[in-house]
């Protein structure tokens, strides 16, 4: 298998022969894959300081040193070379190290020294700074001692790049590693004519490739594992292919180290080579029953008829919710697309208010995941500010409430396998529009401390009443879609709207196109809709009075034709209007009539008339006894 060498490595090897400052920044505390055969076994993982000691020694370089602001100059891998560095620059070996304080006006501090091995030509040197960020507080908060350390380093580098070590193969090379460049104050690396950055990304699909293939794919699993699983791999190499790369996908965006630690998590777990990709999700969320492993064919095939009993009127929208749970079941969800991290199903819903859009995500949550607190709720009208995204994501380092994270990030942590519900997304701020386009192309997101959440497990829904009104050319607001309109050109008329809303006035057609097709429009509550909702809210009043208090509520059809009529006068609030009607002719005054009248349990009672002409409405109702009690207001 030809090498695969990083782009850092390639910069690398590109610059350090003509800048004597090479800053290392980003991925430095990660393991790495070292690429070609030398004094590193060939795609062993080892700490970026090894890589650069084999990669240094392989170069060249007859002194290679770390530099530590807690131990000083050492050199853990060759402890020769170590002695050279003190011999060459008047330094004294303590306990396999070289004591020096970063700040201080001696001649034994680590800028003066590293002064000096600069300078010297003797040997090619190297001295490697790890992590520099912590040698200062911060670049705005240095004293003056830190500005002259930070000077005696610019020195450093401006001698190495005046002197050449013998034969003039090789110029010494002082390197920082930093995980962030504003780590170090600006002045020191901007327009730096000594000075060259190269940022360390995590590794790409071709590394993550190369490690799941080759030499470490049989340390992924237990031996006795690998010997009685492989033979069916080797006869369908295919599947083999798919597994790999099913794996690769699933691990968009970590490190070196995390897929090291879930090699051997899957190997002390005798993971089948089949479900290798099962240790993605036990590494990532720890010991959890993932439901959609769990989730059973004969229930989502009853899925349409019990959504129905919940949500009324909207078949259309309900097959479409549908369609996406089952591509998301059986695996189809993303072939189309390079991430396999993406989220389970996206869904937008459009439409009325009151209409069952919030109801229908909190019943999907319960036939996915059994219970309906697995819909997690974010309304975004709280979201409207500036700043909003840090509530949602976490504030920054320094900021009031960093340490407890965001609220949706800590929502997924806590629970990766859920229903994530953004109600009224147009009232959001457009700053978290971007958030969202990670979150539905990458399937992941990073909070404030660092954390990185997957959401590769969940579904997305997003609801909106864009549409409903629309703005003329004069900037007046009419109606866009009404009760008389037939489904279809509420369907169009929606649609086109939020299509417009994303592209037009947003600007950004690319939330929209990450969201595709799967714009599910809700219809008004039609005049059957509304029967069967009104019908569903009263059965629901008797039963629980009868189930609770064993109070036995009959409604006579002259008094619930008073109730439908009323409730059914006005559609125009959707189911939600129906429920405000039945609670303010239903449930207000029977209420009332059962405290005034110390019916408290262990009753029958019938209710014979509406007075919706009053105010407050009232019934008129008898006992069990067949005893009339005038009616109460």
């Amino acid at each position: 298998m030809a090498p695969l060498i990083s782009k850092w490595h390639r910069e690398l090897e590109l610059f350090s022969a003509v800048k004597p400052l090479i800053i290392l920044e980003g991925n430095v505390t990660d393991m790495c894959r070292y690429p070609i055969e030398g004094s590193i076994p060939e795609d062993k993982l080892v700490p970026l300081t090894e890589y650069l000691n084999g990669y240094l020694t392989d170069n060249g370089y007859g002194q290679v040193v770390y530099y530590s602001n807690l131990v000083g100059f050492m050199n853990p891998y060759a402890p020769k070379m170590l002695d050279l560095f003190a011999r060459t620059n008047g330094c004294e070996v303590v306990s396999g190290a070289v004591p020096a304080e970063f700040k201080g006006n001696t001649q034994q501090t680590a800028p003066n020294i590293i002064r000096r091995a600069m300078s010297q030509t003797n040997d090619a040197t190297a001295v490697v700074m790890e992590l520099a960020s912590h040698y200062i507080i911060t670049p705005e908060r240095m004293d003056q001692h830190d500005v002259n350390s930070f000077n005696l380093l610019m020195q450093s580098a401006m001698s190495a790049a005046t002197v050449r070590t013998p034969m003039g193969k090789r110029q010494n090379l002082l390197i920082l590693l930093v995980q962030k460049l504003n780590d170090l104050p600006a002045w020191f690396y901007l327009n730096n004519p000594l000075c060259k950055t190269i940022r360390i990304e995590a590794p790409d699909r071709e590394e993550r490739k190369r490690l799941i293939s080759g030499k470490s794919w049989p340390t992924f699993f237990d031996s006795t594992v690998y010997r009685t699983d492989m033979p069916f791999y080797e006869a369908h190499p295919d599947e083999l292919t798919r597994l790999r790369e099913k794996f690769v996908g699933l691990t968009e965006g970590l490190t070196f180290t995390e897929l090291d630690a879930m090699r051997r998590l899957s190997k002390r777990e005798q993971t089948p080579i089949r479900d290798l990709c099962t240790i993605v999700d036990l590494y990532k969320y720890g010991i959890k029953e993932n439901p959609w492993a769990n989730l059973s064919m004969d229930s989502l095939r009853t899925a349409k008829q019990d959504f129905e009993k919940r949500i009324k009127g909207q078949d259309a929208a309900l097959e479409r919710t549908l369609d996406v749970v089952k591509r998301a079941v059986t695996g189809m969800n993303g072939l189309s697309s390079s991430s396999t991290a993406k989220p389970k199903g996206v869904l937008f819903y459009a439409g009325p208010t009151g209409v069952g859009k919030t109801e229908t995500a909190k019943a999907l949550a319960e036939k996915l995941f059994g219970d309906e607190s697995a819909c997690i709720r974010f309304d975004m009208s709280e979201y409207g500010q500036p700043h909003s995204d840090q509530k949602l994501m976490g504030a920054p380092p320094g900021y009031v409430g960093y340490e407890a994270g965001g609220q949706l990030t800590n929502a997924i942590k806590k629970n990766p396998f859920a229903i994530v519900l953004f109600d009224e997304i147009e009232k959001a701020h457009s700053s978290i529009l971007d958030k969202f386009l990670q979150i539905l192309e990458d399937g992941r997101l990073t909070d404030g401390q660092g954390n990185t959440v997957y959401f590769s497990e969940t579904i997305i829904i997003f609801t909106s009443n864009l549409g409903m009104y629309v703005k003329d050319e004069m900037g007046r607001r009419y109606q866009n879609v009404t009760m008389d309109m037939d489904y279809p050109e509420v369907q169009q008329r929606l649609r086109q709207a939020v299509e417009d809303h994303f592209k037009l006035e947003l600007g950004r057609p690319e939330i929209l196109n990450r969201i595709g097709e799967n714009i599910v429009v809700f219809d008004f509550i039609r005049e059957e809709a509304g029967k069967a909702i009104l019908k569903a809210q009263v059965d629901k009043i008797i039963r629980r009075l009868a189930e609770q208090k064993n109070i036995r509520v009959t409604v006579t059809d002259e008094a619930y034709a008073e109730l439908s009529a009323a409730a059914l006068a006005d559609l125009s609030n959707g189911g939600r209007g129906v429920g405000n009607q039945v609670e303010a002719l239903l449930i207000n005054p029977l209420s009332r009539w059962l405290f005034d009248n110390a019916v408290i349990s262990d009753a029958d009672v019938t209710i014979e008339h509406f007075d919706t002409a009053s105010q407050p409405p009232c019934v008129q109702c008898h006992t069990g006894a067949d005893k009339e009690v005038d009616k109460h207001d």
